[in-house]
């Protein structure tokens, strides 16, 4: 098993973007969803992106994306992978394609499908399972996505109800390829508190030592 990679989500300022690639951060995510409380311009996010180091990727989060605004965004901000956060459907995805981390919403009664459904689309690099479709920071019963985890062909991403008290046992549980944080590392709703990043990318790092 290899080390978890990490993914701090909903970056608006420079101080919140240091502290996640200090911390050991793998990933950072700019909302694109206008009604997002963590949403940031194309072009604030692009003069954000010329900070990042090498080998830190930048993901664009969009929810249902008009593939025409999706192009117009991409252009103006070329991330490294987007993320699609809505309920597109896989001609959407394929429009938006390649490089895509498609999210899923956690059900038990649907998530081995959705898992299967996902991992068989061609422009999928990686799939996201969050917790609720309609509210942040919901967390699910991640003993139900364990054995799911570790059939899939794709790599797995943990979302939310993720913070530093609680990823650690996620981790032990699941082993995904990778975790997300957004409302978790927050002091506010929209505003990253440095502390809870570095203790969130610390728990990560514990986690992995075993």
């Amino acid at each position: 098993m290899g080390r978890t990679r990490i993914k701090v989500c909903g970056i608006t300022d420079e101080e919140a973007l240091l502290a996640a690639v200090d911390a050991g951060a793998d990933a950072v995510g700019f909302m694109f969803v206008e009604k997002s409380p963590r949403f940031i311009s194309p072009e604030e996010a692009y003069g954000l992106m010329s900070l990042l180091p090498p080998m830190v990727a930048s993901v664009g989060v969009f929810a249902n994306p008009d593939p025409d605004d999706f192009a117009e965004i991409e252009q103006a901000c070329t991330t490294s992978l987007s993320q699609l956060h809505g309920n597109e459907d896989a001609k959407l995805v394929k429009a938006c394609g390649p490089d895509i981390i498609k999210a899923i919403w956690f059900d038990a009664a649907t998530i081995a499908q959705e898992l299967e459904k996902w991992s068989e689309h061609e422009d999928v690099a990686a799939i996201l399972v969050d917790g609720s479709a309609g509210g942040e920071g919901v967390a699910f019963d991640w003993r139900v996505l364990a054995p799911l985890i570790d059939t899939c062909p794709k790599p797995v991403i943990i979302a939310g109800g993720l913070h530093p008290g609680n990823v650690a046992e996620a981790i032990r549980l699941c082993r995904p390829f990778g975790v997300d944080v957004s409302s978790g590392v927050e002091r506010e709703r929209g505003v990253k508190d440095i502390g809870l990043i570095e203790a969130f990318c610390e728990a990560v790092q514990r986690a992995d030592l075993g």
